[in-house]
């Protein structure tokens, strides 16, 4: 069961608390019948001003013009100053507090001034009447920057829930941005191994029809090769289909593009991790468990996630420090585990960071159905670690032990 919190389109709170405002002043106009000049007719005018202070937060405008209008009854009619003029000064606040401009609010305050002056001419006195007039001018002064002070304090709050509402929306345009470049790279990258598995495909099956007569027993391996080359490709195609088709939770950035429009595999991982150990990483690498042989697209990204795992072991670690790179193949999945100390020199001019490099490397694991975990070690340091399954039929490979 859920409870309203709203009333009349209002939050509940400002409804009850501005009722209240309008009770306090109503019993105020009841005793002046009885004990003020005026009798009921200035009760009415009292409770004139306890009506409209009800609508004092959604209109003050027309709210201070009413109390206005009946305060000025209350000078022709020379009743002088009664106790229920509290809701003038009510009004004046919430002229200003709540006014869509702060002018309106300066208007206020000059007319409060008039009568000011108005009232202190009116009220009997044992002393001189400029003196009541400053202390009337004291109060409605003190109420006016009060309400001053509470109106910045407001339009503050609100500009920082704009400002933060605003960087919000630019986060979320700004990732889906990064989300469609990333998948515009994986489409360019994955085309390139379809293209690759086409070629192959083309070279083989004109082998086999050359070679049929001649030896029929090559022939059936290259013809076997195009079957196999086939599948992989149909299944790139068909993940490729499916990642443009997703329209998952934004993230993601795409990773700067290489130099050279090539096909990366993991033959090419000792140059990488040559690379980096000549920026000035320590990188020690090792093979555990089976090798298997990978279709190119999963290949491609155990290299991309290698790449940024170091990448961000550089940026972060720095220079001097340690980094595993540890590729384990299993039955089912293969995983990637890139570990560093985080005990290195920090570089000078480290290069500027996006902020989306773990989520470039999760948008391209999930196009394997893989996972990725990242954070910090208890000892120091950073893990980034992947687990990429591995397709059903692969043709498997002596293990190297190292790269």
């Amino acid at each position: 069961m859920t409870v309203r919190r709203t009333l009349f389109g209002r939050p509940l709170r400002s409804v009850a608390f501005d009722v209240a405002v309008a009770v306090l002043v109503a019993p105020l106009s009841v005793v002046a019948a009885v004990s003020q000049p005026g009798g009921w007719a200035a009760s009415t005018v009292g409770l004139g001003m306890a009506v409209a202070l009800l609508f004092r937060r959604t209109h003050p405008g027309a709210v201070t013009v009413a109390v206005a209008a009946l305060a000025l009854i209350q000078v022709i009619a020379g009743w002088g100053p009664l106790i229920f003029d509290v809701g003038v000064l009510i009004a004046l606040y919430s002229m200003v507090k709540y006014g869509r401009r702060l002018r309106d609010g300066v208007v206020a305050g000059a007319v409060a001034a008039v009568g000011v002056l108005l009232a202190a001419v009116q009220t009997p006195n044992v002393i001189q009447w400029w003196m009541t007039a400053l202390w009337y001018a004291l109060v409605t002064g003190a109420v006016w920057l009060a309400a001053l002070n509470v109106r910045t304090r407001r339009l503050y709050v609100l500009s920082l829930e704009e400002r933060a509402t605003t960087l919000e929306r630019e986060r979320e345009a700004e990732s889906r941005a990064a989300v469609a470049e990333e998948r515009t790279r994986i489409a360019r990258e994955l085309h390139d191994v379809v293209a690759h598995s086409m070629a192959v495909m083309i070279v083989q099956a004109d082998g086999a029809r050359f070679m049929l007569d001649r030896d029929p027993a090559q022939a059936r391996t290259a013809v076997k090769v195009v079957a196999d080359t086939g599948r992989q490709a149909l299944e790139e195609m068909r993940r490729l289909v499916g990642v443009l088709r997703d329209a998952g939770p934004a993230g993601g950035l795409a990773v700067a593009a290489d130099p050279e429009h090539r096909r990366l595999a993991l033959a090419e991982l000792p140059d990488l991790l040559a690379r980096f150990d000549d920026a000035g990483l320590h990188v020690r690498s090792t093979v555990t468990g089976t090798p298997a042989s990978l279709p190119p697209g999963l290949e491609l990204t155990v290299y991309r996630v290698a790449q940024e795992a170091l990448t961000n072991a550089l940026k972060h670690a720095g220079v001097g420090a340690r980094v595993e790179v540890v590729l384990s193949y299993a039955a089912e999945a293969v995983v990637v585990r890139v570990v560093d100390d985080g005990r290195g020199r920090p570089l000078v001019s480290p290069a500027p960071s996006g902020g989306h490099g773990l989520l470039g490397m999760r948008e391209r694991v999930t196009v394997y159905d893989g996972s990725l975990t990242a954070g910090p070690r208890l000892t120091g340091g950073w893990q980034v670690e992947v687990r990429l399954p591995l397709p059903k039929c692969g043709q498997v490979h002596r293990p190297s032990g190292r790269w």
